[in-house]
């Protein structure tokens, strides 16, 4: 489960979701998360915590400076306790980063590592693949290069077949009870990525209509996070498969 606050660790946990990702910035796609709140996540029993590490939104092409922010995230991260950590990086022409990513993996030390989805612009996903499993990399989570994993489900087959037990594909994107299943038994997949969000209302009472935090019109008075019953339904569904 994709986790952007501490309550969402919780509910993710209490739902019977494995492993959360942590992130911040979810309505930019997900960005690296303060390290106060990985070790608020650490301290939640029960389930596991991978800390994606993206130090802004936009593209996921890299200068030297960026770089070393990451390399300090992931350090960070280890040194919290993370089981693991999320990643990615592209050359300008749309192939992995061979150099970056290498490096990030040797930061991460003992810790598992996951490329996330910068692999869906990828220019040619299946030497894209290929460079991930010789580089080592456990897990990939992609939507199959399409805008949700079920409609990206053909290269999503051809991903898991092709990576057999090198390393785990994990398809995302668009994930809910309705459809989990469905591309769990399409892809051939064994684990899968969801947000599970739910619309959580402010208890603040004096409210103010005319100022936002953020983007023109954002509401300040309500929160998306992860939501226990969705994660539990997600879990029944695929349970049942």
């Amino acid at each position: 489960m994709c986790a952007g606050d501490l309550r969402s660790v919780y509910a993710a946990r209490d739902g019977g979701a494995v492993r959360v990702e942590l992130c911040s910035g979810l309505a930019e796609g997900g960005m690296t998360p303060s390290i106060g709140l990985v070790r608020g996540a650490r301290e939640v029993s029960g389930i596991a915590v991978n800390v994606l590490i993206r130090p802004r939104p936009g593209d996921f092409v890299y200068g030297e400076r960026e770089a070393r922010v990451m390399l300090d995230d992931i350090a960070a991260a280890n040194e919290a306790g993370a089981d693991g950590v999320v990643i990615g990086a592209l050359t300008p022409e749309g192939d992995i980063d061979f150099g970056l990513v290498e490096r990030m993996i040797k930061a991460a030390g003992k810790m598992s590592v996951t490329f996330h989805r910068a692999f869906d612009l990828c220019r040619e996903p299946m030497e894209a693949l290929n460079v991930l499993m010789a580089l080592g990399v456990n897990r990939l989570l992609t939507s199959g290069q399409a805008p949700t994993a079920l409609q990206g489900m053909e290269l999503l087959s051809r991903l898991v077949d092709a990576a057999g037990e090198r390393l785990s594909v994990m398809p995302g994107g668009g994930v809910n009870a309705g459809n989990a299943a469905e591309i769990l038994d399409r892809s051939g997949a064994h684990e899968i990525h969801a947000s599970a969000r739910a619309r959580i209302d402010s208890k603040m009472k004096f409210r103010r209509g005319d100022v936002s935090m953020g983007a023109s019109g954002s509401d300040e008075y309500a929160t998306l996070t992860t939501s226990e019953n969705l994660v539990r339904e997600i879990v029944r569904a695929i349970s049942k498969s």
